[in-house]
């Protein structure tokens, strides 16, 4: 299940935990976004315990997407043991978010 992540907890939630988290920065107006989004949620369940999904809505949390140079959306940022270790900006399928996802395990 996805966690919504905001500047509050997002040092709790993707910088201090172990393992992969992938931080979809999106917004709700972004067409791209909401197509990305059901892939994303597939790809958590699929890789059950062995990743996280973050969702932070640059629309809600600007500070964040400012921080991380978010100038698109969907702009995806893969953390591993919380250092940022690639990134997908706009919209992808699914088997090139996978092959990240299988580089970093």
């Amino acid at each position: 299940m996805p966690i919504s992540v905001d500047d509050d907890n997002f040092d709790k939630e993707v910088l201090n935990a172990r393992g992969i988290v992938l931080a979809d920065f999106y917004s709700d107006s972004c067409g791209p976004c909401r197509r990305v989004s059901p892939v994303l949620n597939e790809l958590e369940e699929a890789y059950k315990s062995r990743i996280k999904l973050a969702k932070i809505n640059v629309n809600c949390d600007a500070k964040l997407a400012r921080k991380y140079v978010i100038s698109a959306v969907p702009t995806i940022v893969f953390f591993k043991d919380g250092e940022e270790s690639a990134r997908i900006v706009g919209a992808a399928d699914k088997s090139e978010y996978s092959s990240v996802i299988d580089n970093l395990i």
